[in-house]
């Protein structure tokens, strides 16, 4: 996955994620709205065959890379419950 930034500023952001429709970012959205620090996320995918999603951010308080951080260790403590919840329950 590779990362564009169209624009980084102190609380505000537009970055495209390449080689992803909407699993992905719907993830990384729904983290980031989670964050109180975070006041606006949207993304879109503009063509149904493209494999780009187009991010805005706007926070509050803190860095849009600051946000972006904290979603992506939300992200992996989701997936390291999962991993744990498949070896205990799957055999």
């Amino acid at each position: 996955m590779k990362i564009d930034v169209i624009k980084n500023e102190k609380d505000y952001a537009e970055f495209i994620l390449e080689g992803e429709k909407h699993s992905f970012p719907n993830l990384l959205k729904q983290k980031l709205l989670d964050n109180s620090a975070v006041e606006f996320v949207s993304y879109l995918v503009e063509h149904p065959n493209d494999k780009k999603a187009k991010f805005v951010l706007k926070t509050k308080g803190k860095t849009p890379k600051k946000v972006l951080e904290d979603a992506s260790k939300e992200v992996e403590k989701d997936l390291d419950e999962f991993e744990k919840n498949i070896k205990k329950t799957v055999k």
